[in-house]
């Protein structure tokens, strides 16, 4: 039998394996660090699709959409304003209503602008952008 005594890696070897590994974090980490803006829209479009979904199925029980005043508490709490739910789900839409990342509550208009009601996020740069996520870009447009 033979014995290996030196079974260790060289200065050289190690050094060479530092260096690949530093070549591909420059080709790696800058497109991972853009990648929590990106992650960050795709949960607020999966939240509007959510909400918007909520609201369809109180549209299907009440015949109508919340009015923008009503907002979307009404799919939390059975509104007490008109136009009144003709058969308000016992529990509400939703469990809770969810914010925005960016820490900002989701907007609902109803009429909508860009279809039959809007519901968006101002996205990463606040109401003073145009950075707009709204349901008329996330999914079909509302007959």
């Amino acid at each position: 039998m033979r014995k290996f005594i030196n079974q260790g890696f060289t200065l050289i070897e190690i050094m060479i394996v530092v260096v690949i590994l530093g070549i591909l974090a420059t080709l790696i980490v800058p497109k991972i660090i853009n990648r929590p803006d990106q992650a960050r829209i795709v949960k607020a479009q999966q939240d509007i699709l959510a909400i918007e979904n909520a609201l369809e199925l109180y549209k299907l029980d009440n015949s109508v959409y919340p009015s923008t005043e009503q907002g979307l508490q009404a799919l939390l709490i059975k509104p007490t304003t008109e136009p009144m739910p003709l058969d308000w789900k016992q529990g509400g839409y939703l469990k809770a209503l969810p914010m925005d990342p960016w820490g900002h509550p989701y907007q609902y208009l109803n009429p909508g602008s860009h279809s039959e009601i809007d519901i968006f996020s101002y996205g990463p740069k606040g109401s003073n952008s145009k950075s707009v996520i709204g349901n008329w870009s996330v999914s079909p447009q509302h007959p």
